[in-house]
């Protein structure tokens, strides 16, 4: 009987540490971000920075990253004054270094590799050039493990790391690294959201991670060069659901600014009409206003392959008169794009005119904006 429940309770611990460990792809998921704004910070590419972690941690279940938040096994050396922990590995009880959290760990990892002169020559591989970079981490002595390049490679090609090389080389740049008009402040370069820059001064840069609303549908800001894949895993929906809240055929790189919806957009405006803008067509219309394309061409007897000039009035909610003629003065229109907590008042006294003029001009019905919103500031 003794034997029997030990065996149980032996049985139950074996079960309760089985469940405690996370497989390849979870470990893939929870750190794929941070190799990916690493590669943008320091030019590892993200797959290799993966490929290693999958490897040095036993895809995050080995006792040194339990212990020590170490992702790549890189040791103390003699420069190291931080945190230690002590591990077997070539020899016993050797020192390792500790971090407070894995973006510590993975920091610290790309810091190594660019501020050492033994792999200064994989810098000047292409990013994705992985296996070169596998090879040339070997070659530096990274590893003692004669497989090291050949398991990395097999890590990369098996669970298609390559992915995050790949959104890291797209993903919109900071601001610091732009040449954008000087009234452009924030942290991140997204600019005009599809404005033409001859018609449209910039005034106010979104964040592309910040969920805004526009017309009651939750939607992100994106840049020219962003990846629909990283906008549906950052924001945990599927990619087929969002190309298809998005009206979109293709999952490809954005080939400009605009606006990505993350839940299917509304039938009807918050608005009852908008005016064209300088090249711009229905779909543009359609994702600026949060309001579905077909809806859009019904509600203005246009069908699909129509065009519309600049200045067109399209309306945006049914029953309303047809006067698609309606255009708006000669002249380049000046338009903002409403900041977090900006109000009438602010943007009139900012552009010198009145909080009436801005409410005719937008067809306002009240003081209330949102954020992203884009008004018509002169004329």
């Amino acid at each position: 009987m003794t034997k029997f429940f030990a065996f149980i309770s032996l049985l139950i611990i074996t079960t309760c540490c089985h469940a405690q460990r996370i497989t390849v792809d979870q470990y893939i998921n929870q750190f794929k971000e941070i190799a990916i704004n690493e590669q943008i910070r320091s030019g590892v590419p993200a797959a290799i920075t993966l490929a290693q972690g999958l490897l040095e941690t036993e895809s995050g279940n080995s006792d040194l990253v339990r212990k020590s938040n170490n992702h790549f096994g890189i040791k103390c050396k003699n420069t190291w004054t931080g945190a230690t922990v002590y591990h077997d590995d070539d020899l016993q009880g050797e020192c390792f270094r500790a971090y407070n959290t894995p973006e510590e760990s993975f920091r610290d990892h790309s810091d190594f590799l660019k501020a050492s002169p033994r792999y200064a020559a994989l810098f000047n591989l292409d990013p994705t050039n992985y296996r070169g970079w596998a090879s040339g981490l070997k070659k530096a002595g990274y590893a003692t493990n004669p497989q090291y390049p050949a398991i990395l490679i097999k890590n990369i090609e098996q669970y298609n790391l390559e992915q995050y090389t790949d959104l890291a080389l797209n993903k919109p740049v900071q601001m610091d690294d732009l040449v954008v008009d000087s009234t452009v402040k924030g942290n991140f370069g997204i600019a005009s959201a599809g404005l033409s820059k001859d018609t449209a001064a910039i005034t106010t840069v979104v964040a592309p991670n910040d969920v805004m609303t526009i017309n009651n549908c939750k939607c992100v800001l994106a840049g020219k060069g962003t990846s629909l894949l990283l906008i549906a895993s950052k924001n945990n929906v599927n990619l087929n659901r969002l190309l298809e809240f998005n009206e979109m055929t293709d999952d490809n790189i954005l080939g400009r600014d605009q606006f990505i919806y993350l839940q299917r957009k509304s039938k009807t405006g918050d608005k009852d009409y908008y005016i064209v803008q300088d090249g711009e067509e229905v779909y543009d219309v359609a994702q600026k206003n949060g309001i579905q394309v077909q809806y859009l061409l019904d509600y203005n007897g246009l069908k699909g392959s129509d065009k519309v000039a600049a200045g067109t009035k399209l309306f945006l909610k049914p029953g309303l008169k047809l006067s698609n003629a309606t255009k708006v003065p000669s002249g380049k229109t000046t338009f903002h794009i409403v900041a977090p907590k900006e109000g009438l008042y602010a943007i009139s006294k900012k552009y010198n005119v009145t909080i009436q003029q801005l409410k005719e001009w937008n067809n306002l019905n009240s003081d209330e904006l949102m954020m992203g919103q884009q008004l018509i500031v002169s004329k």
